[in-house]
């Protein structure tokens, strides 16, 4: 299996099953409800990992939970910004659970990383890597020459790579960036160090959260395309100045955009994953994230999602009646071997519905979470719906009308054919 990596500019081989192929994709800065956007990065990460476990790799995911940041500070304001970072960590759990894909093997926190992140500072300390500066503590740049490799940044325009994004007149050199801050006025969470009292980095809670679970060299680093300068750079350089690997290959995913613009709170523009997850359903979800490479953007509108579901339709209608055609699963394997190509996977799943191949359909819908057992109306469902016929037939339209009701505040739309009815789920 082949994957497109940043780092190397090209598509780079996988080992050969089983593997081990072991995963680390950048999750969320948890300050407020995660935007349709931020779920790129776990839909993608775990569609992969289950496809890869399916080829039979010993696939592991990890997705990192970021809830020490700048931004977590100024969201909370005068208010507690430990208690925000929680609550907005359960809503991004309870959001990604919805999408019915199952979770990451780890999930890690950075406020549950205090000690290895000390640790591994205190180390680049200590080769010469990072310096102290009246308890704040920042990376050499200019002591790791190949800094700019993965982003292709020159290293001489390089300048305020904090995620606050200022310069500071303390560090030795403007490219070095932060990888412990004092604790300032204002910020009320904190932990103990060797430099005092302070917090970590973002950077650094990555580089240490990924080699905490995966180890010191592992095969894929993902994430989105706007991470890919600083805080992949950083991390690489934090990581291989010490003589680690780190990872080999670095994916990332496209940007979503919203009418054709990036979404971000900043640009106030944001569709909240359970806005989203509600109006929608998830299956329409999943099949919309289908329809592009994840390596390039995708635009998300009611269009595109009133695509997404009429395609949706097409799949569900299609596996009401069973088809005896046949489909050729080698085709399928193609498209996601190649670079994990979902659109010229879905080409192919499309191809087995016209076909008739319902058997390699429902396999082909499985494997992305769009499970065919949603398509099955409940036998309640279905009580319902042959009263209704019964009733539409000896022409009591009320009781019709009333048992349509019933029918749709359970969550099923019933529509009348040629032949009788179907059940759809709304």
């Amino acid at each position: 299996m082949r994957l497109y990596s940043t780092l190397q500019r090209q598509k780079v081989e996988l080992p050969p099953p089983p593997g081990p192929v072991r995963m680390y994709f950048c999750g969320p800065t948890v300050y407020a409800r995660a935007h349709i956007g931020n779920a790129r990065p776990f839909v993608v990460g775990m569609w992969l990992r289950n496809w890869l476990r399916a080829r039979g790799y010993d696939a592991t995911f990890v997705h990192n939970i970021t809830d020490i940041n700048d931004k977590i500070y100024k969201a909370a304001g005068v208010g507690s910004s430990a208690e925000l970072a929680a609550r907005a960590t359960e809503w991004y759990l309870e959001d990604i659970r919805d999408f019915g894909l199952g979770l990451p093997d780890h999930l890690p926190k950075a406020t549950e990383t205090i000690p290895q992140i000390v640790a591994f500072i205190s180390e680049l300390i200590a080769s010469g890597l990072a310096y102290d500066v009246d308890g704040d503590v920042y990376f050499r740049v200019s002591s790791y020459p190949a800094y700019g490799q993965l982003s292709r940044q020159r290293v001489d325009e390089v300048e305020g790579q904090d995620e606050e994004d200022v310069p500071s007149p303390r560090k030795e050199d403007s490219r070095d960036f932060a990888l412990w801050k004092a604790n300032k006025p204002g910020e009320d969470t904190w932990w103990e160090s060797p430099w005092g009292r302070g917090r970590p980095g973002w950077h650094i809670e990555c580089s240490v959260m990924a080699e905490d679970l995966l180890g010191p060299v592992f095969e894929i680093h993902g994430g989105g395309l706007d991470l890919v300068f600083p805080h992949h750079e950083n991390e690489l350089a934090q990581s291989r100045s010490l003589g680690h690997e780190f990872a080999h290959i670095w994916t990332h995913n496209g940007m979503l955009r919203f009418t054709g613009e990036k979404m971000s709170k900043s640009e106030g523009n944001v569709v909240t994953v359970r806005d989203a997850l509600d109006r929608w359903g998830r299956e329409t979800l999943l099949l919309f994230f289908l329809t592009a490479h994840w390596s390039k953007p995708i635009d998300f509108s009611d269009e595109t999602m009133q695509q997404a579901r009429a395609q949706l339709e097409t799949f569900q209608n299609a596996l009401m009646n069973e088809g005896d055609g046949e489909g050729n699963w080698s085709d399928l394997e193609a498209a996601l071997e190649d670079d994990f190509n979902t659109p010229d996977a879905l080409a192919v799943l499309h191809g087995w519905r016209t076909a008739g191949a319902t058997d390699e359909l429902r396999r082909g819908l499985e494997l992305f979470g769009i499970r065919p057992s949603r398509f099955d109306a409940p036998d309640a469902i279905r009580e319902l719906a042959e009263e209704r016929r019964t009733a539409r037939r000896e022409g009591n339209f009320a009781d019709a009308d009333r048992l349509r009701e019933e029918i749709e505040a359970a969550g099923w739309e019933v529509r009348d054919v040629a032949d009788g009815y179907q059940l759809v789920p709304r």
